[in-house]
């Protein structure tokens, strides 16, 4: 049974006159805020970065993948303000936590930005608000670290003052079929007043809510998710060496077993694995097993091939410039397409294609990058040293003074029938050219 507390939470999301919270407005706090709006729910935007919340406020940003519209007239009718004044964390009834959870350089879980935002809120935090985290992170977080800075902090008791939950964001930028609103929503609470604010307010949000018997086991569904995907990319990235050592495509391998109705779920191979959650998460998880005394083989094995596969795939371009009797890879010049980490978004984060390009330069060559989707690549943790480089034209004459064009992204705004054409040699990490059926002599797969 609910508290009156509860009760009152759960009418003011029923009327939509709840206020929500929404700290971190980037991949994932955007697309949480426009489920609220869609909804009519007025929603405030934190966030530390001053230019991103006055180029939202001004209706501005730009995210490709991501519709804005409603942004604009949130701004215009005072539905949705953006800010940096985290002073006004306690005028949302909800706070929403989207905040980046990335590993340190010894790949140990980086809970600093977690902590920063739990330890502001606390300074501002109120009776009877819902505190939800949607970062990934490991099993223990909400409880064993957000709890005891939320409780120390206030002097508010979770489950009684205020309300602690996670709810981990499934996001998949550039899905054209499923998005914030179309996706089920996994719930975990502590405590069932916190349990069911959660459900009735995502469940306005979302198409379904899935409640889970708490925030611990809430966090461990989606490291499952996310962990099932790196493994079985590692399987297909270890099965493509493999069968290439044997003259066997494994992408062909992969079309005709997926014809079988049941059993099998297609994965593919690539250059190495991208974005915010498929090379972080698995990690979060070795990380924790290790206050157990387990040792995870199986997912830091999977972790191994997946962070050899940018070694591989340039061993393989410096072969096939060899074999084809052009240069030593230390004399190329090299053009890489796609910088993003998967097609058809503006996304770099863990982009392998930054590695790529290390790998190549440290073995003397000229490295030159297009996407149409990311004009200059923009700081990063792991690769600072490329900051500020742009993206090259691609027409005829350009494609021609590349000695290799490696396809790292494989983008649909792409005129690969060009590339094909006009370039000495291509080394397709993707089977685009295959794909579309641009078959040709100086096509490699790799």
């Amino acid at each position: 049974m609910t508290s009156s507390v509860a009760e009152q939470f759960i009418e003011r999301v029923d009327d939509r006159s709840i206020v929500i919270g929404v700290i971190g407005l980037g991949y994932v706090g955007i697309p949480l805020a426009l489920a609220a709006l869609r909804q009519g729910i007025k929603v405030i935007g934190f966030d530390i970065d001053q230019k991103r919340v006055d180029a939202l406020n001004a209706g501005q940003i730009a995210i490709k993948h991501i519709p804005m519209d409603l942004i604009v007239e949130g701004t215009r009718t005072s539905r949705f303000v953006a800010t940096t004044d985290f002073d006004r964390l306690g005028e949302p009834d909800a706070l929403l936590i989207a905040v980046p959870t990335p590993l340190t350089k010894y790949r140990e879980p980086d809970l600093s930005y977690v902590v920063r935002t739990t330890e502001a809120i606390a300074q501002r935090l109120r009776k009877g608000q819902l505190v939800v985290l949607e970062s990934t992170t490991y099993p223990g977080t909400t409880e064993e670290v957000m709890r005891p800075i939320l409780e120390s902090t206030s002097a508010l008791t979770s489950g009684k003052d205020f309300f602690l939950a996670f709810s981990p964001e499934r996001e998949d930028p550039g899905n054209p079929d499923f998005g914030t609103s179309t996706i089920p929503k996994i719930v975990g609470g502590d405590g069932a007043d916190a349990l069911a604010m959660s459900l009735a307010l995502y469940g306005a949000l979302v198409v379904k809510a899935v409640p889970v018997s708490s925030t611990a086991t809430a966090e461990a569904v989606k490291l499952t998710e996310n962990i099932f995907r790196a493994v079985n990319i590692a399987l297909v990235n270890e099965l493509k060496t493999v069968y290439a050592a044997m003259g066997i495509d494994v992408w062909e391998v992969i079309d005709a077993a997926k014809t079988k109705p049941f059993g099998f779920m297609p994965f593919y191979p690539g250059p190495g694995l991208g974005g915010h959650c498929i090379p972080i998460d698995p990690f979060y998880l070795t990380w924790k097993a290790r206050e157990y005394d387990i040792t995870t083989r199986f997912i830091e094995l999977a972790g191994e091939i997946n962070t050899r596969m940018p070694y591989q795939v340039v061993d393989q371009l410096a072969r096939l410039l060899d074999s084809e009797g052009r240069m030593n890879l230390s004399d190329a010049r090299i053009l890489i397409l796609g910088i993003a980490y998967k097609k058809n978004i503006d996304d770099m984060r863990e982009s392998p294609s930054l590695k790529l390009i290390e790998l190549i330069e440290k073995r003397g060559a000229k490295v030159a990058f297009h996407d149409p989707f990311i004009p200059v690549i923009t700081p990063t943790r792991e690769h600072p040293e490329l900051t500020g480089r742009k993206s090259v034209p691609i027409g005829k004459e350009a494609l021609a003074g590349y000695d290799a064009v490696l396809i790292a992204t494989d983008h649909d705004d792409v005129d690969y029938a060009s590339i094909v054409a006009n370039a000495k040699l291509v080394v397709d990490t993707r089977n685009v050219c295959a794909r579309k059926g641009f078959g040709a002599a100086n096509v490699f797969k790799a």
